[in-house]
C-alpha cells in the first residue's frame, strides 16, 4: 500500500513541477509582451507623457467633426464623457457621416455598463455599448426604432437593463436592475 501512496504523490508533484516551469518558460518566450518591452523597467515621466503625445497625434477626427467632438460627447444638451468601448466581441454599431444636424446623442452610464444613444427626430439608436468590470453583455437591440432600443448587461451582481426612447427630439435613458 505504502508503494501506491508514494507513486501517486511523486506522479502529483511531477506533473506540479512540469506545470511551473511550461509557465515559467512561457513567460521568459513571451517577455516583451508582458513588460511593454521596456526590459522590466518603469518608464519615466517624460517617457509617459511623450508617449501619450504620440497617442494624441495619430488620432484624426471623424469626417464632419471638428477636433474634440468625437464618439462619446453630446452634440445635444446634458453631460457625456469621452468613452472607448472595450472589444466585448459583439459588433458595435458605428455612427455614420450622413448624421443631421438635428441629432441628439447622450451617454448613459449604469451600474452594468455604459451605452450611447442617439435621437433624430423620433428614432432612437444605440451606437455603442460596453459592460463595466465585471459585467457582459447579454443582449442588444441597437434599433434604429421609432419606440425604444435596449441593452442588457449580465454581472455577478445581477442584470442590468438599460432602455432608452426619444423624448422631445432627445435620448432618454430608464433604468432596470435585477439581483
Amino acid at each position: 500500500m505504502p508503494s501506491r501512496t508514494f507513486l501517486a504523490l511523486a506522479g502529483w508533484t511531477a506533473a506540479a513541477v512540469a506545470a511551473t516551469l511550461t509557465g515559467l518558460a512561457a513567460v521568459e518566450i513571451i517577455g516583451d509582451g508582458i513588460t511593454g518591452s521596456t526590459a522590466g523597467k518603469a518608464i519615466s515621466a517624460k517617457q509617459v507623457e511623450r508617449q501619450l503625445e504620440a497617442a494624441k497625434g495619430s488620432l484624426s477626427p471623424e469626417p464632419g467633426q471638428s477636433q474634440g467632438q468625437g464618439e462619446g460627447q453630446s452634440t445635444g444638451q446634458g453631460t457625456a464623457t469621452p468613452t472607448a468601448p472595450p472589444d466585448t466581441g459583439t459588433p458595435t454599431p458605428t455612427t455614420s457621416p450622413t448624421a443631421t444636424a438635428t441629432a441628439v446623442r447622450k451617454t448613459f452610464s449604469t451600474p452594468g455598463g455604459t451605452a450611447i444613444a442617439v435621437c433624430e427626430g423620433a428614432t432612437v439608436r444605440l451606437l455603442s455599448w460596453a459592460p463595466a468590470q465585471g459585467y457582459g453583455v447579454d443582449s442588444a437591440d441597437p434599433g434604429p426604432d421609432d419606440e425604444h432600443v435596449d441593452v442588457k448587461f449580465e454581472g455577478s451582481a445581477g442584470k442590468v437593463e438599460l432602455r432608452v426612447r426619444c423624448v422631445n427630439g432627445r435620448p432618454s435613458g430608464s433604468l432596470k436592475q435585477d439581483d
